[in-house]
């Protein structure tokens, strides 16, 4: 069984919010029975002196009253959310019942209610949660129409239409609510986004410039060795292979500390694609994997940096060849989508990736591979995003993945 793990300052924050309620309950409550069955009889000399005797009396009272030691339990137990419910269900059930014990079969005209069931409607956004905002506004309108039925009365058509006025005003203070909290997560998450980003920054600039001259020497020593004694280790070739792939990291490292300047050019991406698939062909026939590839009609020029491009091209494509090592096929297709954007899209026969690799793929070290290191597919995301393009991944699990990158057009 999957256990769900609750924030701790979300409980403490519906905690104060829950006792924020409690103290407005009571005080709207008893000040309102207070008035309505003290001071107004005062003034308009119409009704007795005194507390209520008919329907529950002075027992409706004492069962809301009751309701405060289970909340505090509930609170006490870490469950603060329940609490709202709790007063909800069992407020909306006592009122019904004691409205219809006292005028069911009586001549009297409908006048029960309390002020303080405007506060469960109109203090919903407070909670920013919307199952509790419909259920509150349905309940507390359902209560009446309940009524309205049972004692066929239509006074309750006032208390119907105020309640759905209120809940229309806190509908929208609900949705204002939410979107500043969403507003405030955006900006926490891209801040920290950030905070990650400029600490592989630093460490990026760090190792790669470490790295990379012993890595030169060391792969010049290889390929010597391999000139000198070409028949007598056939591990030469795996030796450079490596360092070659060390040396990706590094340039991936390079970038992410020091981003390069982009030098913008109109370029055609027919010749981008097929450098690139000349780039790639070699592995892809290795691994068995053949590329079709189809282009929508004339396509116009783009704003570019050749050289980036074709890194995000190789990059997708050979993650793509990498998906299927059993061989497949890979489609890529180009087409203009409107008169300032263009799709480039390539989809592979891969085992594809779930739901929630998915959300991670871009992030820093994250990676699906057995022997990556989860920077190629960040660079690509960030050369994209310096080209003012977007880049989409959608995939379903045994049924490959497809990637769509998509480019502004040179405006001519």
């Amino acid at each position: 069984m999957k256990e769900t793990i609750i924030n701790p300052n979300l409980i403490l924050e519906e905690t104060k919010t829950i006792k924020f309620f409690l103290v407005l309950f009571y005080i709207f409550f008893f000040a309102y029975d207070f008035y309505y069955y003290y001071l107004m009889p005062s003034y308009t000399k119409e009704g007795e002196i005194g507390a209520p005797n008919e329907g529950f009396g002075l027992f409706f009272h004492l069962a809301v009253l009751l309701l405060l030691p289970v909340a505090l339990y509930f609170i006490k137990k870490g469950n603060p959310y329940i609490v709202k419910y709790i007063y909800l269900f069992s407020y909306a059930a006592i009122e019904t019942v004691n409205s219809l014990v006292i005028y069911l079969g009586s001549d009297k005209p409908f006048g029960s209610g309390n002020i303080v069931e405007l506060l469960f409607v109109f203090f919903s956004p407070i909670f920013v949660n919307k199952k509790y905002f419909w259920t509150a506004s349905i309940c507390m309108i359902g209560k009446y129409i309940i009524i309205g039925g049972i004692l066929q009365t239509s006074t309750v058509v006032i208390a119907i239409i105020v309640f759905c006025i209120l809940s229309v005003i806190a509908f929208f203070l609900l949705t204002r609510f939410t979107s500043y909290i969403n507003a405030l997560t955006s900006v926490h998450l891209e801040l920290r986004q950030n905070e990650k980003l400029a600490v592989i920054g630093q460490m990026a600039a760090g190792i790669g410039h470490e790295i990379r001259n012993p890595l030169s020497s060391l792969k010049g020593f290889t390929q010597l060795q391999q000139e000198s004694y070409p028949n007598t280790n056939d591990f030469y070739p795996i030796m450079i292979k490596e360092i070659d792939r060390i040396n990706s990291i590094v340039n991936d490292l390079m970038y992410l500390g020091k981003p390069k300047e982009i030098n913008f050019s109109k370029a055609s991406i027919e010749k981008i694609i097929e450098y690139t698939l000349s780039i790639t062909q070699q592995q892809a026939e290795k691994m068995g994997v053949s590329v079709e590839t189809t282009m929508a009609g004339p396509l116009p020029p783009i704003d570019c940096d050749r050289k980036q491009l074709k890194q995000v091209l190789i990059n997708l494509i050979k993650n793509a060849i990498e998906s299927m090592p059993s061989g497949g096929k890979i489609k890529i297709k180009v087409k203009v989508v409107d008169l300032n954007k263009m799709n480039i899209s390539i989809q592979d026969e891969g085992s594809g990736i779930d739901d929630k690799s998915i959300l991670n793929l871009g992030e820093p070290f994250f990676t699906t591979k057995k022997d990556g290191t989860g920077l190629g597919l960040m660079v690509t995301k960030q050369i994209i995003g310096d080209h003012k393009g977007d880049l989409k991944i959608e995939s379903k699990l045994g049924h490959g993945t497809k990637v769509i990158v998509t480019l502004p057009i040179s405006q001519i």
